[in-house]
C-alpha cells in the first residue's frame, strides 16, 4: 500500500474523532499516533485537498480557506473502514542505530557506546511516557475504543522494552577499547 492511503487513514482516524484545522490535525497525530506514525504539513495539507475533493471530508466553516475546520462526512468514514480493513505491507525497516552499529568499526572509540546509551535513554523514557499513556487509558470508560487504544500502547510498551533489554545486552558485549 503506498503512502498516501495511509496518510488518508491517518487524517481520516483523526477527524473521526472531531473536526480539527491541519494544524489541529498535525499536532493530534504527532501527540496520539507519534510513537508509531507521523505525517508532516507537506503530507497533511494535499491529503485534506484530495479528501475534500473525494468528498470523504469537509469545512466545517463552509467558505473559510485560512484555518479551516475540516469534518469527517459519511463517505469519509466509510472510505476509513474500507481502508482499515485492507490488508497492509510493512516497508523495510530504517534504523539509523543500527546502520551506525553495522559500520562501527569505523566509529570513533567509545561513539558505539555512546550511542547505546543514548537508546537507552530513549526506552526508558519511552516506557515512562506509556506508563503515563496507561494511566489515562486505565481511567476511561470501559469502551471499544479504550480496548483498541490499550492493545496500541502494549505494542508501544514490548517494543520500548525490547529495544531497552537490546540495548543493555548490546552495550555489554562491546569490547571495553571501541
Amino acid at each position: 500500500m503506498s503512502r498516501r492511503p495511509q496518510t488518508e487513514i491517518a487524517i481520516l482516524g483523526a477527524l473521526s474523532i472531531g473536526p480539527m484545522t491541519g494544524y489541529e490535525l498535525r499536532a493530534a497525530i504527532t501527540d496520539v499516533l507519534g510513537d508509531f506514525w507521523h505525517e508532516s504539513f507537506g503530507q497533511i495539507y494535499p491529503t485534506l485537498a484530495t479528501l475534500e475533493e473525494s468528498g470523504s471530508v469537509r469545512r466545517a466553516t463552509p467558505g473559510r480557506t485560512s484555518g479551516s475546520r475540516f469534518e469527517i462526512t459519511s463517505a469519509g468514514r466509510a472510505v476509513l473502514r474500507e481502508r482499515l480493513a485492507e490488508p497492509h505491507t510493512a516497508p523495510p525497516p530504517r534504523n539509523a542505530l543500527l546502520l551506525r552499529l553495522f559500520f562501527g568499526s569505523e566509529l570513533p572509540p567509545g561513539r558505539a557506546a555512546e550511542l547505546l546509551r543514548a537508546e537507552i535513554d530513549r526506552a526508558t523514557t519511552a516506557l515512562g511516557r506509556f506508563a503515563a499513556i496507561r494511566a489515562e487509558v486505565v481511567a476511561e470508560p470501559e469502551s471499544e475504543a479504550r480496548t483498541f487504544r490499550s492493545l496500541t500502547l502494549s505494542y508501544g510498551e514490548h517494543h520500548a522494552r525490547a529495544h531497552l533489554t537490546w540495548a543493555r545486552e548490546a552495550l555489554a558485549a562491546l569490547p571495553q577499547d571501541v
